[in-house]
């Protein structure tokens, strides 16, 4: 895609999770790879009113070379980009579910989001926490750096989730399964839950590399 495409998809992608309630004000990010760096959504944007023209520009270095300036968490997609080579979009939400999620205390912090679903598993694999920053914090982007190493999919506490993919398509719909995933735990409220066991998930696993 070229790079004007690539700005029309953070619209369209945009404005898709905005109308639906994956995101409300001035919240969430969006980005996608770029050879030179990478297009983010502009600082206090609202994802659901984007102008494909405005859309900010950073290098490699995270500089801003055109457009708005980029969101203050610009840095968390390129730390990620940065560990992740194949990841080409990356979406970070402020959804209900989620966020609820990270406010949560969680006795295995490696893994906060069961496999409730094969689908689930198919996207996300696991679900790490990573420990709470302020926002606009730059150690942030170290945890996150961490954490990305091994997973394509993050939640920060108190925060959100920090989701890649092999597309900008691919991020968004990751990042979605994984909010139905947390409403589907919530709606679930710790009664009694059959979830996928170490066999089926294995079996996941070999049909659906990650």
């Amino acid at each position: 895609m070229s790079e004007n495409d690539l700005r029309e998809a953070l619209v369209m992608f945009g404005t898709s999770l905005y109308a639906r309630g994956y995101a409300h004000g001035s919240s969430g990010n969006l980005s996608v790879r770029l050879p030179d760096g990478l297009l983010v959504t502009p600082t206090n944007s609202c994802l659901g009113r984007l102008d494909p023209a405005r859309i900010a520009k950073v290098d490699a270095s995270g500089s801003h070379v055109a457009g708005d300036p980029p969101s203050k968490e610009a840095f968390l997609h390129l730390a990620m980009y940065q560990e992740r080579p194949g990841a080409q979009g990356i979406v970070h939400l402020h959804c209900t579910h989620c966020v609820a999620l990270s406010c949560l205390v969680h006795d295995n912090p490696r893994d906060v989001l069961p496999p409730i679903t094969a689908y689930y598993r198919m996207r996300i694999r696991q679900l790490p926490l990573v420990p709470y920053y302020r926002p606009g914090d730059r150690a942030l982007a170290e945890a996150v750096r961490e954490k990305a190493r091994k997973h394509h999919a993050v939640l920060l506490a108190n925060h959100g989730p920090v989701v890649a993919g092999k597309s900008l398509e691919d991020a968004v719909y990751n990042a979605e399964e994984m909010e139905e995933t947390a409403k589907l735990y919530f709606l679930l409220g710790g009664r009694p839950t059959r979830l996928l066991d170490a066999a089926q998930i294995a079996d996941l696993d070999a049909h659906f590399p990650s």
